[in-house]
């Protein structure tokens, strides 16, 4: 078990080159927004703090095309070698933090009361990591404590704390209810018109 985390930052993550999208997915419109300022936007109105946004391709178009608010851009010039490298640098430019909530650039419908809510399941349980499960499947957005951090380090390749977390029996599971978000992320054309409310 780990200590309750006093302090808790975000670390969304940004850096992918959107393929299965045809093209830059983070800057397409979704509801008037881009993509990114949804899952920026959430992070913003939590009470996460600092908020590190992690760029990689195309970041110069993505970082003149947000509102970011509260949050620090900082850059992943390995961010072709897949999300591990994403993961380290966000979480190398943290200091100070107890732990920090992982949250993906892709998915528009995660909210502050989410993000909120995971911190508070961690100080309540001692969980070394808290997990989001809706609809019977595990998704991010994810709290790692620092004390997992050194094995997130060590990660290569286009992996996510999966690996990490796996077998481990201090991670605990919150059941997000559809009145508090939706976890669906989007990788292609589809999946944006799927989601999009307009």
């Amino acid at each position: 078990m780990s200590a309750p985390a006093v302090r808790v930052a975000a670390v969304v993550l940004a850096a992918g080159q959107g393929l299965r999208f045809g093209g830059q997915k983070l800057l397409a419109p979704l509801d008037d927004r881009p993509l990114l300022q949804h899952a920026l936007d959430a992070a913003n109105a939590s009470s996460l703090s600092p908020i590190v946004v992690v760029l990689g391709a195309d970041a110069d178009a993505i970082e003149a095309g947000l509102n970011s608010g509260r949050a620090r851009l900082v850059r992943n010039p390995d961010h072709a070698t897949g999300q591990a490298s994403s993961l380290r640098v966000g979480l190398r430019s943290l200091e100070g933090s107890d732990a920090a909530v992982v949250v993906l650039g892709d998915q528009p419908h995660v909210t502050g009361a989410l993000l909120d809510a995971l911190v508070a399941t961690q100080r309540s349980t001692g969980a070394s990591a808290v997990v989001c499960r809706q609809d019977g499947r595990r998704s991010p957005p994810t709290l790692l404590h620092r004390d997992l951090w050194a094995q997130v380090d060590r990660l290569r390749g286009d992996t996510g704390a999966r690996d990490v977390l796996a077998g481990r029996t201090d991670v605990a599971v919150f059941e997000v209810a559809d009145r508090v978000a939706r976890l669906d992320d989007i990788d292609t054309q589809e999946d944006r018109e799927r989601l999009s409310h307009g």
